[in-house]
């Protein structure tokens, strides 16, 4: 199936699809469970394309519209595959002011992507967050669970080198 928003194809598995209506099953009739579904099946396949979405509003026998806008409100969801590697960018207001900027733009120039985005070989996803408290050590750069202060545009693709 092709994503809405991307270029990249993907197809949801078997045994995917089976995990997705265990998951489903497991919550069905018991009210406000629809972000923990949300949650539990994004881990499933990495993202909630249409067809995942309309599985949970199916069997939850809640309105698609009504899954989409909790999908779309919520940062926490995406609609888009991630790469393999995350790299979350820390804008909150001190790493903003010690260069955040910069480090996204170089960031963008060499991935060839915006932010918010995931490069086509899903090599690494780029996210832009707010706070990571470690506003002394600003700017700061989270590669999956891996940290990484004061860093220099210059430094950000040797630190990315390290992530096959």
């Amino acid at each position: 199936m092709a994503c809405e928003t991307c270029t990249c194809v993907d197809e949801i598995t078997e045994e995917q699809k089976e995990k997705i209506r265990e998951i489903i099953g497991s919550y069905k009739g018991k009210p406000g469970v629809l972000i923990q579904v949300l949650h539990e099946c994004q881990q499933v396949v990495g993202y909630l394309p249409r067809e995942v979405q309309a599985m949970i509003a199916e069997g939850l026998d809640i309105p698609l519209s009504e899954v989409y806008s909790v999908v779309t409100f919520y940062a926490l969801f995406s609609l888009k595959p991630k790469g393999r590697n995350v790299i979350s960018v820390c804008k909150g207001t001190a790493c903003y002011v010690k260069g955040a900027d910069d480090i996204m733009e170089k960031l963008e120039d060499e991935l060839g992507i915006k932010g918010e985005d995931t490069t086509d070989d899903r090599r690494f996803s780029v996210e832009v967050v707010r706070c990571m408290g470690a506003c002394g050590l600003g700017p700061v750069v989270r590669v999956n669970e891996d940290i990484y202060a004061r860093v220099k545009p210059d430094r950000i693709m040797e630190v990315l080198d390290k992530y096959e």
